[in-house]
C-alpha cells in the first residue's frame, strides 16, 4: 500500500507542477479587446504618443442655433450650447455685462451674470432643470427648477433674459434674448 501511495504523490506532484507551468505562461500575457497592431517603427525607435496635454475638444450632443460661437452673444441676443467652463461678453441693459458659466456637467449647470457693480448667480440639476435669469437696468432676478418644454424665452422691454439648461451628457444650452 505504501508503494501505491508514493505512486499517487508523485503523480499528484506531477500535475501540480504542470498546472503552475500553465498558469504562469497565461499570466504574462495581457488581455485586449483590439487586435495587435503592427509597429512600423524600426528597431530601437520607440513609437510617438499623442501629446497628453492636448485633449480633444468635447462636442455637444444638442444643437443650438450659434453652435458653440460665444462671440454670436455679444449683442445679447444667441443660443449656444456648451460643455465647458466659458466666460460670455454682451451688451446688458447698462452697459457690458459677463455670464461665467462655472459648473457644466451631466443635467447641472452653474453661471454668474455680472453687469456694472451688481451680480446675480444661478445653478440647478437634475433631469429637465435650468435657471432663467432677467437682468434690467435697475438689476436682476432669477429663477430656477423645471424648465418643462421651455422653449426660447420671450424678450421682456430694456432687459437681457437668460436661460440656461443642463442637458444628458454634460452640455449646457444658454440662450439670451433681448428687445434689441
Amino acid at each position: 500500500m505504501a508503494a501505491t501511495t508514493a505512486r499517487g504523490l508523485r503523480r499528484s506532484g506531477a500535475v501540480l507542477a504542470a498546472l503552475i507551468a500553465l498558469t504562469a505562461a497565461a499570466g504574462c500575457g495581457s488581455y485586449s479587446d483590439e487586435p495587435a497592431k503592427a509597429s512600423s517603427s524600426s528597431p530601437g525607435e520607440r513609437p510617438s504618443k499623442a501629446d497628453p496635454t492636448k485633449r480633444p475638444e468635447p462636442k455637444p450632443s444638442v444643437s443650438a442655433a450659434d453652435g458653440r460661437d460665444i462671440t454670436a452673444c455679444a449683442d445679447g441676443n444667441c443660443e449656444i450650447a456648451v460643455s465647458e467652463p466659458v466666460k460670455i461678453p454682451f451688451k446688458g441693459p447698462r452697459g457690458p455685462a459677463t455670464l461665467s458659466v462655472t459648473e457644466v456637467g451631466p443635467n447641472a449647470i452653474a453661471y454668474t451674470v455680472k453687469s456694472g457693480n451688481g451680480q446675480s448667480k444661478g445653478s440647478a440639476s437634475g433631469p429637465g432643470q435650468g435657471c432663467i435669469t432677467v437682468l434690467r437696468s435697475n438689476g436682476s432676478g432669477n429663477s430656477c427648477g423645471g424648465l418643462g418644454a421651455a422653449g426660447r424665452p420671450a424678450p421682456k422691454p430694456d432687459a437681457v433674459v437668460i436661460q440656461a439648461a443642463g442637458g444628458e451628457d454634460g452640455t449646457a444650452v444658454l440662450q439670451l434674448v433681448s428687445d434689441r
